[in-house]
């Protein structure tokens, strides 16, 4: 199988959350959207629905070869523009370990270990943003906080798509899951409860990074920081209220625009100030 059969169309307009939009400075978007290239043609493999796992492994390890020497077309983009840059890869492979976990990894039996996997899988990207606009790194705990969040809402979203297709599995079985009961065409009483629960525990997570944007220096990735902080609480609204098996959970595009700019404006004229 060609690595191009595995690519699944999806750009960075398909996300749930802005990558590089206008808000980030033009001289920094080249290098944040060959970032999010390389991510994206890693996810595609790892979530390839018929691909063999030995074959994913495979391709996932011609990333990493890519990030050091010969390998992946996006990986060898990336070391490149990085290296012009004087950055360290080390956001990259973390995104890589993510990404064989999905392949190897069907089940969290805890919410420590849920955590565990954001580490490597979303609180690497939020710190490259940051490293690209040589941000402080005491700004890395709200980073983290607010990454985890995001990815944890992500699982949510799409918990009975992630088991049908892939047979995974992210909400915790600590929290008494019936893995079953996700196949179904709509959410359990019990479900409907465990999923409120960890939108729950989420928005405790959204509450540690709700200074995070206050801290970053750039007037306009604070303005975005704070788009996306905006953008995960009204997710965590709907999670706690909707079942994602039989609800729509996600922002409509006009929706996420007037949420955005709610969010956006008030953190510009902030710093205008």
């Amino acid at each position: 199988m060609n690595p191009n059969d595995l690519a699944s169309g999806k750009g960075d307009r398909d996300e749930n959350f802005p990558v590089a939009s206008f808000l980030v400075k033009a001289e920094h978007r080249a290098l944040v959207k060959a970032f999010y290239r390389f991510a994206r043609a890693s996810d595609d493999i790892a979530d390839h629905p018929t691909a063999e796992p030995e074959h994913k492994l495979a391709l996932l390890a011609a990333m990493r070869a890519g990030l050091t020497g010969e390998g992946a077309p996006e990986a060898m983009a990336l070391r490149d523009a990085m290296a012009e840059r004087g950055m360290d890869l080390v956001h990259a492979h973390d995104l890589l370990e993510a990404f064989t976990r999905d392949v190897t990894v069907k089940r969290y039996q805890t919410w420590d270990e849920l955590i565990d996997y954001c580490r490597v899988s979303a609180m690497p990207v939020g710190r490259f943003v940051l490293d690209v606009h040589r941000e402080s790194r005491e700004t890395w705990h709200g980073n983290d906080a607010l990454c985890a969040a995001l990815q944890i809402i992500n699982h949510l979203q799409d918990c009975a798509k992630d088991f049908r297709q892939l047979g995974r599995v992210y909400i915790p079985l600590e929290t008494g899951l019936n893995v079953e009961e996700l196949g179904a065409d709509k959410a359990s009483a019990q479900l409907r409860r465990i999923i409120a629960e960890l939108a729950r525990r989420t928005r405790q997570l959204l509450a540690e990074s709700a200074g995070f944007s206050r801290r970053i220096r750039d007037r306009r990735l604070c303005a975005e920081v704070a788009v996306i902080q905006r953008l995960a609480e009204s997710l965590c609204d709907r999670l706690e209220r909707r079942d994602p098996l039989s609800e729509n959970v996600h922002h409509g595009k006009v929706e996420a625009l007037w949420l955005a700019t709610g969010a956006a404006l008030p953190a510009l004229l902030r710093r205008a100030a």
